[in-house]
């Protein structure tokens, strides 16, 4: 983050997706501090930390986890929190948290690009990248965890998440 400010990425809104308790963008606050933020993360547990964080920096929290399109997921809860994510619709000790898009969640929200986009999302990148639409188009940063290993059914190593986004004008 440091490095891309300092070589001029300009981002306007910051799209964090998994937010957990948000500091990961507080810290991308420091280096990109005129940029909106908008964060997705599906676990009520985390509401209170967030809620404190739209208090204090004008944050635009979303209690959902972030998809191709608007509904519902299984999702599964870690003991730690940190650990959780989307899980295979009959997996035990599951519950349903909604989704929505970012495409239409920075509309509603009138959020400006261009874009800079984080994932912690195990595994479900593509779904997510799918519902970004024309975010995803005008991003000028990706900041993705990915995986060496298919953490998840259908999700992409990060060799095959580098040549999707290949094919969409990215690059490592």
């Amino acid at each position: 983050l440091e490095r891309a400010a300092a070589r001029g990425v300009k981002i306007r809104t910051w799209v964090d997706v998994g937010a957990s308790d948000g500091s990961w963008s507080v810290v991308a606050r420091r280096h990109f501090p005129d940029s909106r933020f908008l964060l997705f993360e599906p676990l009520s547990e985390r509401r209170p930390a967030l809620d404190e964080l739209e208090r204090r920096f004008g944050f635009i929290a979303v209690t959902a986890a972030a998809g191709a399109s608007a509904g519902t997921v299984a999702f599964t809860v870690a003991d730690n929190l940190d650990g959780s994510g989307v899980a295979a619709p009959d997996t035990e000790g599951t519950r349903s948290v909604p989704v929505a898009s970012i495409r239409e969640t920075v509309e509603a929200h009138s959020l400006d690009g261009p874009y800079g986009i984080k994932l912690d999302t195990h595994g479900f990148e593509i779904p997510v990248l799918e519902g970004a639409g024309r975010v995803l188009d005008q991003a000028a940063l990706l900041v993705i965890e990915v995986y060496n290993f298919q953490i998840a059914s259908g999700s992409l190593r990060f060799h095959e998440l580098c040549a999707w986004l290949e094919a969409r004008g990215f690059r490592c």
